[in-house]
């Protein structure tokens, strides 16, 4: 790299290691004197684990440790709330973890002298389960009389509800002159990453437990598995080695705490590497929601009304249901003002694998509901769906369902007019309903999306950097630490663009430190859009207060720097009114697709994607993420189908849960940047990560009426499922 500006496309810095397969994943870690570890899961959504034997395996060749409930000081976790068993069985002090709530809980570890060994081991464990009444899905669990999966945390299986009143949402009904009503489902989605959950625990020279495994959030971690060990946090150290992908679906541990363990009561360091199908049925998914919704219009295409209700399934555990269906409410209305608002979004506990953070966020479930609502109404009037779209958008001082108003700028209709400009959008003349189908029929769809950059409801976000610089009469080095997770989005490269475009060297005297608690201060989350933003944020200010000491002629020059975003506030209880974020991001798509009706088969054969990215710090980098979001949100439209049967997984094989291909994508992307400064952002940026994700459904279900006439509200969009639509298959 010889450019030290920003808005340049320089190479990854983490590229020439990971093509030639010098970069050490989880997986690929060693250490002399190791041992391996495999874990015992329930296969049963819902018991009571009444007694364990664990002498045949403690028997067994090579073992070492057999760790349960009992082993552990505090056995409980989570992210948001300790609602978790490490293991569970009896023996534990802590109330009901001796209870399994989904198949993929832990119920004990084997530690052996080869993975073989442990692996054989492991299925000698006799465990004896009661069975107990299974809660397949959020309806069940909110039936009177149904059991409470957490009799300690309620008296019902709500584990979230937030509400938004917004108006009179009578009055606004009566003014108005369209109505549409109507349900819609999304599905679950499991992340796929490419790296399986693996890690490897050992004591360090300074006497501290360290865990090196894929993670984003080193601080959270460190926090969560000193909890559950009952030890200080400053007595665990959490390093990140390379990640193979995240998309939020490491953010809940999985592994880190039955590997520190064992590696604390052994004092030798310890591995483990999940399969697929452990990987699939023990972690966490992209949340199932089901909507009402009940929108109104008036006669000259302004929204007037929205009513509805979400329920997400959570699944066994709170995960980040809590602040996943936060978003849910908060995008719920679209990226459009509506005076009038009443919403009521409600997590519930099912026997389930729990619902997790994924890309999106629970934008792209309300934003599938919000986005067809608009086409229906705009088919309702005889408008044109993306003029409808430009006379709601919101503009600068329109407020949210929440009641305040988006910070500047709020730039959704320029998405809107920049997509339909690329795209070559032509209002249409109104259709008929199509019964009498062509072999190939072709549609195009429209939709637009928005999220939160950043932390949400009252979290004060913020985030550490460290800046030294070496040299005598000028900087010959500078060592940047930062903890910000690489899942492979580009981040540390854009953090080496930006400190060397602070300190005004070039980016081939930049040295990258990251991701080791020991060492760094705490980076926040590799989520939320927001690594870009606050990163750069707390890189620039330490930059700037090294180059202060360094004119001031201090050698070496050392800064760090604590950067705080702007305050939000949490939802009122009643009302929902609230500055829940400090900013968002825009993006707004058009597709093409082709539909097969005699198959049902659908090929998206183009997508245009218009998003604000505020400044583009390395723009391919961005372009790369709008690219791969889509590919990753066409899969969740069009072909991924997670099966379950009264909580009982079963597509937990790649075999049955089928992702896209390099075939099966869309045939031609076209990526719109715009740059319209974010007044906090560093150099006018924002987070691009999740956005491009959010309009990808319902932009497809559209396209799909349009060329056929027929409205699917619930996806993926399988040929089955197109089929039964156009009333060929029952």
């Amino acid at each position: 790299m010889k450019k030290t500006a920003i808005g340049e496309s320089f190479a990854r810095v983490d590229a020439l290691e990971k093509v030639t397969g010098k970069a050490h994943y989880s997986g690929d870690l060693i250490a002399p004197d190791m041992l391996f570890m495999k874990i015992l899961f329930a296969e049963r959504p819902h018991a009571r684990v009444k007694k364990i034997q664990t002498a045949p395996a403690e028997a067994a060749e090579g073992v070492v440790a057999v760790y349960t409930a009992k082993d552990v000081p505090v056995n409980e976790y989570g992210l948001q709330i300790p609602d978790q068993p490490v293991f569970c069985g009896p023996g534990s002090s802590k109330p009901y973890t001796d209870i399994v709530r989904f198949v993929g809980d832990q119920v004990a570890a084997v530690v052996a002298e080869t993975e073989a060994q442990a692996e054989a081991a492991v299925r000698l464990i006799q465990v004896e389960y009661e069975d107990l009444p299974i809660l397949p899905d959020p309806l069940t669990a909110l039936k009177s009389g149904a059991p409470v999966l957490h009799p300690d945390r309620g008296s019902d299986n709500i584990c979230v509800h937030y509400k938004i009143r917004k108006g009179s949402i009578t009055s606004g009904f009566e003014q108005a002159a369209v109505i549409v009503e109507d349900v819609y489902q999304t599905p679950v989605q499991e992340h796929a990453y490419l790296q399986p959950e693996a890690g490897l625990a050992y004591i360090d020279e300074a006497g501290l437990i360290a865990v090196e495994a894929a993670g984003q959030w080193t601080h959270a971690d460190r926090e969560t598995i000193a909890h559950a060990l009952g030890l200080p946090d400053e007595k665990i150290r959490v390093i990140y080695p390379a990640i193979g992908g995240a998309f939020g679906g490491r953010e809940d541990l999985s592994i880190q705490i039955p590997l520190a363990l064992a590696a604390w009561k052994l004092q030798r360091p310890v591995k483990i590497v999940w399969s697929r199908r452990e990987s699939i049925i023990g972690h966490g998914k992209r949340h199932a929601v089901s909507i009402k919704a009940k929108w109104g219009a008036t006669q000259d295409g302004k929204l007037i009304a929205a009513e509805q209700e979400l329920i997400g399934d959570g699944g066994a555990y709170m995960y980040t249901s809590n602040k996943v269906l936060g978003n849910s409410a908060i995008t719920s209305t679209g990226p459009y003002f509506i005076p009038n608002v009443k919403t009521d979004v409600y997590g519930v506990y099912t026997n389930n694998i729990p619902g997790a953070a994924f890309r999106g966020f629970g934008a792209p479930q309300a934003l599938f509901m919000a986005e067809l609502q608009m086409d229906k109404l705009a088919e309702k009037l005889g408008m044109d769906p993306v003029e409808f779209r430009l006379k709601n958008a919101l503009r600068k001082g329109d407020t949210l369902g929440v009641g305040t108003p988006t910070p500047d700028p709020t730039s959704v209709a320029e998405c809107i007019e920049a997509a339909r400009a690329k795209f070559g959008w032509k209002p249409k003349k109104k259709m008929a309903k199509k019964k009498n189908y062509a072999p190939i029929v072709t549609g195009r769809g429209f939709a637009a999306g928005f999220k939160n950059v950043g932390f949400s409801f009252g979290y004060q976000e913020n985030c550490w950097a460290k800046v030294e610089l070496h040299g005598r009469g000028k900087i010959e080095r500078a060592v940047v630490h930062h903890a910000g997770a690489e899942v492979g989005q580009g981040t540390h490269t854009v953090m080496v663009q930006m400190a060397a475009h602070a300190l005004g060297v070039p980016a081939e005297l930049i040295e990258l430190k990251t991701s080791d608690t020991a060492t760094q201060g705490n980076p926040g989350s590799a989520s939320a859009s927001r690594l870009t933003f606050m990163a750069g944020n707390a890189i620039k200010g330490a930059a700037e207060a090294a180059l202060e000491k360094w004119q001031a002629e201090e050698r070496p020059a050392v800064a760090e720097f604590k950067y705080l975003a702007p305050r939000t506030t949490p939802f009122d209880k009643e009302t929902g009114f609230s500055t829940p974020n400090f900013q968002y991001a825009y993006a707004a798509q058009a597709v093409e697709v082709e539909i097969d009706t005699e198959t049902g088969h659908l090929r998206v054969t183009r997508i245009v994607c218009a998003d604000d990215v505020g400044k583009a710090i390395n723009p391919d980098l961005v372009i790369g993420q709008i690219e791969g979001a889509i590919v990753q949100a066409h899969g969740y439209a069009v072909m991924e189908e997670f099966k379950t049967k009264n909580g009982v997984t079963l597509t937990d094989r790649f075999s049955t849960y089928l992702i896209p291909t390099v075939l099966d994508i869309p045939e031609k992307v076209e990526s719109e940047l715009l740059e319209i400064e974010d007044p906090n952002g560093p150099w006018g940026a924002r987070g691009v990560g999740e956005i491009p994700y959010l309009p990808v459904a319902p932009a497809i279900a559209a396209a799909i009426h349009d060329a056929t006439g027929v409205w699917i509200n619930e996806f993926p969009f399988t040929p089955e499922r197109i089929l039964r639509a156009l009333g060929k298959i029952k």
